[in-house]
């Protein structure tokens, strides 16, 4: 019989800490100067808890991989994926697990203050508390939107997770913790790795530079020229990554650095690496301790590279599997028609998947036309009885206006989420009292530029219907008077 929660204080696997002030990150105590990392060390506890690589979907194969073996496909060339031993975590049943990771929420205990880290059993298991780098990302905003829901969706119960709110600006750093402390790791172990590297449309290239230059590590960057912001460019050249910017699209610089990570020692961080989604489905268990473990109807998430859709399939996956909760939620991967191939693909009822050539959009991140995880967003879509929408450039420009007026801030990715969600609920899919959360992979302020030009009007073949553009007028008081009651009178009455 699996333990019960009563027994959750004195199960090895929980830090248990009975002095709350020597949380501080600076302690002096009978040990002299000590940090959180020594903390965490005096409390370790032995488990039996294993992960190892496996290849995709492929339930009968016998191939497998230490995580301390530097691989990124099976032997057929399949992706690989990170298998836990879900019968020694089913040794202790849901509500232990979920009161552990409640536990450790909002501390600054090491590691497990991290939002990734709080759940460091079913992430990476084996590692050493003293290899991983964090920033303690994670803990994000789960929004109500209230006001977006009610006057534009006609919804009660519409939630935001706010992914962007987090150490570089977008949900990447999730997964990046996990990588870079696995690159920790195995430097250590003295494996062949001099640094690592990434092509990127921006927000992995700024995570992977931030959490390297913690930790000390290279980090080298492939990017798209020209086809990404100013504030995703400067994040990666501010942390010192070698940043190599290439005449090709996304797709050109993914091909770039499989090619060189197989000639050099350079740790590839492209989902491609499984590890990634390791972090990134924390995420989801992440929502379901926010509603008190009780599941959403649908989560909406934007998709490009199509690796973050099954990275939630699977933290929703494993809270069912090991009693956290009864079901899974609906998911909803959301596409910008400009890079649109796993939309098609549905449309076409799963028969044939065509790579495209992606064409420029503002939701710059998700501008992917030959997705590396297609297969595992297939797989998630199918197995959650998903869905996939697409928006046009003027419906998530006005999307995100949209939201923005109703106090949020928020990047063209989402607004590509939330065009999905309301073309969705037009159709009656989703109703007025689902409960809904919409993922928003970036912080808005990484999009100026967008929102600029949008409240500028100054976007071709946009009518830009929110905009919001300042009025000039003279240093004239009369004048300003004027242009004052002619707003007041259009504002709308409470």
């Amino acid at each position: 019989m699996a333990p019960s929660a009563a027994l959750f204080l004195s199960t090895p696997p929980l830090l248990h800490l009975t002095h709350p002030k020597r949380l501080s990150p600076i302690t002096c105590t009978a040990h002299g100067a000590e940090n959180i990392r020594d903390e965490a060390r005096r409390h370790t506890h032995p488990h039996n808890f294993t992960a190892r690589y496996v290849p995709f979907n492929e339930p009968i194969s016998s191939e497998s991989y230490s995580l301390d073996e530097i691989v990124y496909r099976s032997r057929s060339g399949s992706l690989l994926d990170v298998q836990h031993d879900l019968t020694a975590l089913s040794n202790f049943d849901g509500e232990y697990w979920k009161s552990l990771f409640d536990s450790r929420v909002g501390k600054t205990t090491w590691p497990y203050g991290s939002g990734v880290w709080s759940k460091k059993e079913w992430v990476l298991p084996e590692i050493d508390g003293d290899d991983i780098v964090s920033a303690f990302e994670g803990n994000s905003n789960l929004f109500w939107a209230e006001r977006y829901g009610k006057e534009f969706l006609d919804m009660s119960d519409l939630w935001v997770k706010h992914c962007g709110i987090s150490h570089t600006g977008s949900f990447k750093d999730l997964g990046m913790t996990v990588l870079v402390s696995q690159v920790n790791r195995l430097r250590k172990m003295g494996r062949p790795v001099y640094g690592v590297g990434c092509a990127s449309t921006g927000d992995t290239s700024a995570a992977l530079s931030a959490y390297c230059a913690a930790a000390g590590i290279p980090s080298i960057v492939f990017l798209p020229a020209d086809k990404i912001s100013v504030a995703q460019l400067v994040q990666p050249i501010a942390n010192g990554a070698f940043v190599i910017s290439i005449d090709t699209d996304f797709d050109g610089c993914m091909k770039m650095i499989r090619e060189v990570t197989a000639e050099l020692p350079i740790y590839l961080a492209n989902s491609l690496n499984s590890l990634r989604l390791e972090g990134q489905k924390t995420a989801a268990i992440e929502i379901l301790q926010q509603f008190d473990w009780q599941v959403p109807d649908w989560v909406i998430v934007p998709g490009g590279n199509l690796g973050n859709v099954y990275a939630f399939y699977k933290g929703f996956k494993m809270c069912l599997d090991l009693g956290l909760v009864g079901r899974i939620p609906r998911l909803v991967c959301a596409q910008a028609a400009n890079a649109n191939p796993l939309y098609q693909y549905y449309k076409s009822g799963w028969k044939e998947f065509k790579a495209v050539k992606a064409e420029t959009t503002f939701a710059s991140a998700i501008q992917i036309g030959d997705p590396v995880s297609i297969d595992r967003a297939v797989f998630a879509l199918q197995n959650s009885n998903g869905i996939v929408e697409e928006a046009t450039e003027e419906e998530l420009m006005d999307a995100m206006a949209q939201a923005d007026s109703t106090g949020m801030f928020i990047c063209p990715h989402t607004g590509v989420a939330l065009t999905a969600l309301s073309k969705l609920r037009r159709s009656g899919v989703i109703g007025p009292n689902d409960r809904t959360v919409v993922v928003s992979t970036a912080h808005g302020l990484k999009f100026t530029q967008s929102k600029i030009d949008y409240h500028s009007k100054n976007i071709s073949d946009i009518a830009c219907r929110y905009a919001n553009p300042p009025v000039q007028v003279k240093d004239d008081f009369g004048m300003v008077m004027d242009v004052l009651k002619i707003y007041l009178k259009r504002a709308p009455q409470k």
